[in-house]
């Protein structure tokens, strides 16, 4: 899985108290009725878990209120065929709301915000938007017992050796103190604490910022998982100043071949082609930039830099990149996005954007994989097909452009 973390739904409920607390080791028959076979593979488990180092006594405290969760099964079988469209991720993500409620959490958290941002360079108010999309400022953390979802997904199969690694890692979290498995709570699919880590992610990037010997991103207090974000972004390569992008007008007559994550000029060059700020500036030096258009020449478009690409390492959709993008501007003080979108569109499904790329593919316009994601590949690929037929080669995998390839 490319995701370094997973991100959770928001919402405004807030986390409930762990249904299986703390108790002293017992047999898995003095607890719950598992199903047979499931308990023959915690058996075979074991065994995968004791020779990574896990010990008998973690092992046992971990699994002695164990469940198998059909409804974590049910959830992974049945997610949404049809995603939304950007402009109505945003109009979620970075309601008015959530925004009204990042700049009350940042002041509140000012100081430690600011210490964090200190020592990591990481700006105070990109770790905040990340808090926002990924637990609702720490209202949503997830109830669901971790060791439970994960040995239900890592038993179920169709991704389970990705689960498995998951579960090695909480139980390695778990013998190292960090939490224990009544607090170890999160969402379905295994990502936790108020940043959403998942279990091998924690285990290489968390920190104990408090400094009290335990990496708590778990606790009402956000310090350490706030901390953690930071210190991971900065990991891998975030560039304190510079903006991870900046909505820009395009002139007209615009060659929309140049556009797209592979082609990279300064932004003094795209200024030369006419591409200005908002205000009708030339967007400041920040460094090699690209220009995005992810909803093609009918909404907004944005110059992105590598900042952009960091936080892709938290969660590699463009939709979740702009969000956290343009909530931590709003959050900062700066305005809604000003261009307007082709609402009028309706999403693609999960199996309409597979049969996309299968046609690209087929008309000798490689998109690399056959796997439902909107990604460059697929984008240059709608682009090259546009330019072929002499449509504008805005690159946008719309449902009109899967209607002229059929």
């Amino acid at each position: 899985m490319a995701l370094a973390f997973l991100p959770v739904s928001t919402g405004a409920a807030p986390m409930a108290q762990s249904p299986f607390p703390d108790a002293r080791p017992v047999s898995l028959a003095q607890t719950v009725a598992l199903p047979a076979r499931f308990e023959n593979w915690i058996s075979g488990f074991r065994g995968r878990a004791l020779s990574q180092g896990i010990t008998a006594a973690t092992f046992q405290r971990a699994f002695a209120r164990v469940e198998y969760m059909p409804q974590v099964i049910r959830r992974d079988r049945n997610q949404a065929e049809f995603s939304k469209q950007l402009w109505e991720y945003l109009d979620t993500a970075v309601s008015e709301a959530r925004v009204r409620n990042g700049r009350s959490a940042f002041a509140t958290h000012r100081r430690t915000l600011s210490q964090i941002e200190a020592r990591y360079g990481v700006e105070a108010e990109v770790v905040t938007a990340i808090w926002g999309l990924e637990s609702a400022y720490g209202a949503v953390r997830g109830s669901t017992p971790m060791v439970s979802a994960l040995a239900t997904l890592a038993y179920d199969g169709r991704r389970g050796a990705f689960f498995e690694a998951q579960l090695i890692a909480a139980l390695k979290i778990l013998q190292a103190g960090d939490i224990t498995p009544g607090r170890m709570t999160g969402s379905w699919a295994g990502a936790m604490g108020h940043t959403q880590f998942i279990p091998t992610s924690y285990l290489d990037y968390a920190v104990d910022f408090t400094g009290d010997g335990r990496r708590d991103i778990w606790s009402d207090d956000p310090t350490d998982a706030l901390a953690s974000t930071a210190a991971y972004l900065k990991r891998f390569g975030w560039t304190k100043g510079q903006p991870w992008g900046v909505e820009v007008r395009l002139p007209q007559g615009f060659d929309f071949s140049q556009t797209g994550e592979k082609i990279k000029r300064s932004p003094r060059d795209w200024a030369r082609m006419g591409v200005r700020d908002m205000t009708g500036a030339q967007v400041p030096n920040h460094g090699k930039a690209s220009i995005l258009l992810p909803a093609g020449a009918r909404g907004a478009t944005f110059m992105i830099f590598d900042n952009f690409h960091v936080i892709e390492r938290y969660n590699t959709a463009d939709a979740y990149v702009i969000a956290v993008g343009h909530l931590s501007d709003r959050i900062a003080g700066g305005p809604p996005i000003q261009a307007s979108w082709p609402r009028g569109d309706r999403g693609l499904s999960l199996s309409e954007k597979k049969e996309m790329q299968r046609l690209l593919t087929r008309a000798g316009f490689d998109t690399g994989k056959i796997d439902g994601i909107i990604g460059p590949n697929t984008i240059d690929a709608v682009r090259r097909y546009q330019a072929s037929r002499g449509l504008q080669p805005d690159g946008y995998a719309s449902l009109d452009m899967l209607k002229r390839l059929r």
